[in-house]
């Protein structure tokens, strides 16, 4: 089964780096960033792990739990944790799954054949509290994430689910959005009192309005 946006993600259970998950559970109301790795002690992935660690703090600002898995069994994992810690100067305070049995991985379509046999892509997954899927990424074994981009889209789906806008192209926090075309521009200006400016009648700009 593809996974596709909007859908409810699998359950599942499985053995982690800090004890059993049972998915949904463990997930509750956060939205969770679910990552997986080809394999332990392989260098890109111990620099990504490093780099969510020192994000941990931005992730929980957001409501946002984060949560690793690799093919490799919990024994391995508490082991290669204690080389990142060590070399990417961080404290890893997130699981990582052992999904050795390859169940999570088959479940989410973590395993491309073509590109990696038997070991998982880098495979992301952005959960919502309501366990939707909200946005897929994979990149090649070769190429490392850039997780300020996973934080950057967070941002983006929190905001524009609570407002009728959307973010335009390289959009950060604090920038102007879009209006979206299904309101009015005179319906917009009611509803978003710091302005708006009609660049097109298709096209309407205006501060992001949280800030």
């Amino acid at each position: 089964m593809t996974l596709q946006l909007g859908d409810v993600v699998p359950d599942f259970q499985q053995a982690s780096s800090m004890g059993d998950i049972s998915f949904h559970e463990w997930a509750g109301d956060s939205w969770v960033i679910l990552f997986s790795h080809p394999a332990d002690y392989t260098p890109v992935c111990t620099t990504e792990l490093g780099e969510v660690a020192r994000l941990k703090p931005e992730f929980d600002k957001r409501n946002v739990k984060v949560l690793a898995l690799s093919v490799d069994d919990a024994e391995s994992h508490k082991g290669w944790i204690n080389d990142i810690n060590e070399t990417q100067s961080c404290s890893v305070n997130y699981p990582i799954l052992a999904d050795g049995d390859r169940k999570v991985s088959d479940l989410y379509g973590m395993i491309h054949p073509n590109s990696l046999n038997n070991l998982t892509v880098r495979s992301v997954f952005i959960i919502d509290p309501q366990k939707k899927l909200r946005l897929t990424l994979t990149y090649p074994a070769s190429t490392g994430r850039n997780f300020p981009e996973l934080l950057r889209v967070i941002d983006s789906l929190q905001l524009t689910d609570n407002y009728q806008v959307a973010t335009p192209v390289n959009w950060k926090e604090g920038d102007d959005v879009v209006v979206v075309p299904s309101i009015s521009t005179e319906e917009a200006k009611q509803k978003f009192p710091k302005g708006v400016t009609e660049v097109k009648p298709y096209l309407r700009m205006t501060p992001q309005p949280n800030q």
